[in-house]
């Protein structure tokens, strides 16, 4: 079997080295004894191969119809990044759950790597729900979703257009329209919003012309000493073994990095508007009481119709919620689709 987390046997030798933080429970990379787990492929509408990971209860009758839950990761990430961990936790509950990674991520198609298409990634949930739909065993009238950070609005993004997702759930989401137009808190000026435009419009011509990609590079290998918080905590994620996951091919620097030229196309995104209209589909945003993107969380609750529940981690952060499940809400998440897939 291929190897897609070229660094994960290095997991517990290089712990102390790296100095990742593992406390809360922090335990991404679980793996249950209480699931069978296979890798499955399916088409997306534009006929790219989406690659996940289908867990099945082991004591699920799977001769009989079951509800079904589609997990996406964290943007930049792979399905083996927080995706799997809340799948198996789901999946231990009853649940058949299959982690996707994203078009353009992991082991799904798409060319360039690490291409930020939002449309795209919002077809590759739509399309779970076709694979799933189509399963003998899984009732498509009771097929849900969870986005995790940026796959939060990603799975909004979905269910707008796709009512067949009959519950929507998302944990320490971003939107990654609106941070990229205005930053976090509103931060980021018009000014600079269209010096990054301008950028990004420039290097369109040097990578057409057969020039070098331009990344983003906001968590480079070594952390500069000027980092802040936020920073650091995505950090101590990506760039140690607590998170660090390497797809084949690959290289740990571009994990997580996005092409200049493409990271402007989240400016056009926006995935609250109109996310009235998936009630009465019932909606659920987790985030922490210290997470930095909890503002996107709450402005999705404030928007979205009945009916809905914020639920707010006292104490955690926003990469807490990745993999710490001493502070995951897995009985919450049990209960909103046990409530809501039933």
């Amino acid at each position: 079997m291929k190897k897609l987390m070229l660094a994960f046997g290095l997991l517990i030798a290089s712990l102390t080295a790296t100095g990742a933080n593992m406390s809360n429970g922090a335990d991404n990379f679980y793996t249950s004894d209480k699931v069978t787990t296979q890798k499955v492929t399916f088409k997306n509408q534009y006929q790219m191969n989406v690659v996940g990971n289908l867990f099945v209860p082991q004591n699920v009758d799977t001769k009989a119809r079951n509800p079904a839950i589609i997990v996406g990761h964290p943007m930049g990430a792979v399905k083996e990044q927080s995706a799997n961990l809340y799948a198996q936790k789901l999946a231990e509950q009853g649940f058949v759950t299959l982690a996707i990674d994203l078009s353009f991520w992991g082991e799904s198609e798409g060319l360039p790597r690490n291409a930020v298409a939002p449309e795209m990634y919002t077809e590759s949930f739509n399309a779970a729900v076709d694979f799933l739909g189509t399963r003998s065993f899984v009732d498509r009238g009771r097929i849900g979703v969870l986005g995790i950070c940026g796959s939060g609005s990603f799975a909004i993004s979905a269910a707008k257009v796709d009512p067949r997702l009959k519950a929507i759930a998302t944990v320490s989401m971003y939107d990654m329209g609106t941070v990229t137009r205005s930053g976090l808190g509103k931060g980021q000026s018009l000014e600079q919003r269209k010096a990054m435009l301008a950028a990004a419009a420039e290097q369109r011509y040097v990578e057409f012309s057969g020039g070098a990609t331009r990344w983003v590079n906001y968590l480079p290998l070594q952390l500069p000493a000027d980092a802040d918080a936020i920073r650091r905590e995505f950090y101590d994620y990506y760039r140690t073994p607590r998170g660090q996951a390497i797809p084949e091919g690959r290289t740990l620097e571009l994990t997580q990095n996005r092409p200049i030229s493409s990271e402007a196309k989240f400016v056009n995104f926006y995935p609250f508007d109109d996310i009235e209209t998936i009630s009465p589909r019932p909606m659920l945003f987790i985030t922490g009481s210290e997470a930095h993107s909890r503002e996107f969380s709450e402005d999705a609750y404030k928007r979205a119709g009945q009916p809905k529940e914020l639920f707010i981690v006292p104490g955690a952060g926003h990469v807490d919620l990745y993999d710490r499940v001493n502070l995951i809400p897995f009985g919450k998440l049990t209960e909103f689709f046990k409530t809501n897939l039933k």
